[in-house]
C-alpha cells in the first residue's frame, strides 16, 4: 500500500474513470505529512489491433508481466502508464487484476486523439483514412492510450480533459499553416489528451497533470511534429501558469488554481540538452518558478529515461515526475535495472513527496 503512517483507504471496486470508497480506518488528520511515491512510465502497452491488449491481459502475457514487475518492484502510490491502449475500463481492470495483485483502488482512463479519423488529408499523401490523418498519428481509436492508477480516491467529477483544444486557440503558437492550409483550424493540438486528474491524499487535493505529447520526429522540413510536441508541452506550462485563454473539453475556461499542490507526469519526448525537439520546448515547464525538477538518476546512466538507438538519437532524458514548489521532494529516481531485456524502451521514473 501507500507510505503513510496510518492505514489508507480501501474501495469495493474500480469503474472506468471513477471510484467510490469504503474507508476501512481512520485517515490521519488533513495537516499530518504524508510521504508518497509517484511515478510515470511508458509502458509500451500499445498493440496493433483494437482489442488485442484486452485480449493479450485476459490470459498470461509476458510483456505485460514484465510490466507489471517494474511496477511492483517501485510500488509507486500514483502512476502514469503512457501507451496503454484505450478500450474503456476493460485493459485498465484486468491489468491491476490480473497483473498487479488489485492494489490499485482507483483509476482514470478517458478517450485519446490517437487512431481518431480526422477526415481530412493531414499528412498530405492525396489519400483520406489511415494512421497518418488521424487527429494523433494511431493505427486505431485509442492506440497509445493513458490511464492513471492511484491507491487514493480520484475527485472523478472535478477530472478535466483537453483532447478537443484546437491548436489554433493557443496564441502564438508554432501552428505550421504553410503546411497544413486550408485544415489548419481544425486541428486538436493534444496528440493524445492533455488531464488534469485531482487526487485526495488525505484531505488534501494533488492534482496529477498528465500527457505524452507527440514526438518531434517523423515528419518533414516544415518540422510539424516537433512545432506540436513544443506547443503540447506549452499547453501544460500555460496550464500550471492559469492561463485564460485555455478551455477543456465541458467548455470550462481557465488553467490551474493559484496554489494548487500538482504534479506533472508523462513521457513528454523532449530532452533538455539533446534530442529533436524544438529548442526549449521542456524548458518551458522546468523554468516556470512553480516547478520543481528533482533531476532523477540511475546508476551508469545519469538523468536518462529512455534506451533509444544508437547513435541516434541514443539514450535521452524524456519522461518526468515534476512536483509544484510546495511539495517536498523526499527522493527521485530512474528505475534502469541491469537486464538485457526491458519490456519497453522507457523506463519508470519516480520521486517520493511529502504532502
Amino acid at each position: 500500500m501507500s507510505r503513510l503512517a496510518a492505514a489508507a483507504v480501501t474501495l469495493t471496486f474500480m469503474a472506468a474513470g471513477c471510484s467510490s470508497v469504503n474507508p476501512t480506518a481512520a485517515d490521519p488528520a488533513p495537516d499530518e505529512p504524508s510521504s508518497i511515491r509517484v511515478a510515470t512510465f511508458n509502458a509500451s502497452l500499445n498493440r496493433p489491433a483494437p482489442g488485442q491488449l484486452v485480449t493479450d491481459l485476459q490470459g498470461e502475457n509476458a510483456q505485460a508481466r514484465a510490466v507489471a514487475d517494474v511496477i511492483v518492484a517501485n510500488s509507486p502510490d500514483v502512476l502514469l502508464v503512457n501507451e496503454f491502449d484505450y478500450s474503456g475500463d476493460d485493459a485498465v481492470r484486468l491489468f491491476n487484476d490480473n497483473y498487479l495483485d488489485g492494489q490499485y483502488r482507483y483509476s482514470f482512463t478517458a478517450p485519446v486523439n490517437t487512431g481518431v479519423d480526422s477526415g481530412l488529408d493531414l499528412d498530405k499523401d492525396s489519400a483520406l483514412g489511415g494512421p497518418g490523418d488521424a487527429w494523433g498519428f494511431g493505427q486505431f481509436p485509442g492506440q497509445y492510450g493513458m490511464v492513471v492508477y492511484s491507491k487514493f480516491p480520484i475527485a472523478t467529477e472535478s477530472v478535466r480533459t483537453f483532447q478537443n483544444f484546437l491548436w489554433k486557440d493557443m496564441p502564438d503558437s508554432l501552428l505550421p499553416r504553410d503546411y497544413y492550409g486550408d485544415v489548419s483550424d481544425a486541428l486538436r493540438l493534444s496528440s493524445k489528451s492533455h488531464w488534469d486528474v485531482p487526487i485526495d491524499v488525505n484531505g488534501t487535493t494533488l492534482h496529477v497533470l498528465a500527457s505524452h505529447p507527440t514526438p518531434p520526429s517523423f515528419d518533414g522540413p516544415e518540422d510539424r511534429n516537433g512545432k506540436r510536441n513544443h506547443d503540447e508541452i506549452r499547453l501544460s506550462a500555460d496550464y500550471i501558469s492559469g492561463a485564460d485563454y485555455l478551455y477543456d473539453d465541458k467548455g470550462v475556461r481557465g488553467g490551474l488554481d493559484e496554489g494548487a499542490s500538482f504534479v506533472m507526469l508523462g513521457d513528454q519526448n523532449s530532452d533538455p540538452v539533446d534530442g529533436d525537439s524544438v529548442a526549449g520546448a521542456i524548458a518551458q515547464v522546468l523554468d516556470l518558478p512553480r516547478v520543481q525538477d528533482p533531476a532523477p538518476t540511475s546508476d551508469g546512466h545519469g538523468t536518462d529515461t529512455a534506451d533509444f538507438a544508437d547513435p541516434t538519437p541514443g539514450d535521452l532524458r524524456v519522461d518526468y515526475v515534476l512536483p509544484s514548489d510546495d511539495l517536498t521532494v523526499l527522493d527521485s529516481q530512474v528505475y534502469w535495472p541491469n537486464q538485457a531485456e526491458h519490456p519497453s524502451d522507457h523506463r519508470l521514473v519516480w520521486a517520493d513527496l511529502e504532502i
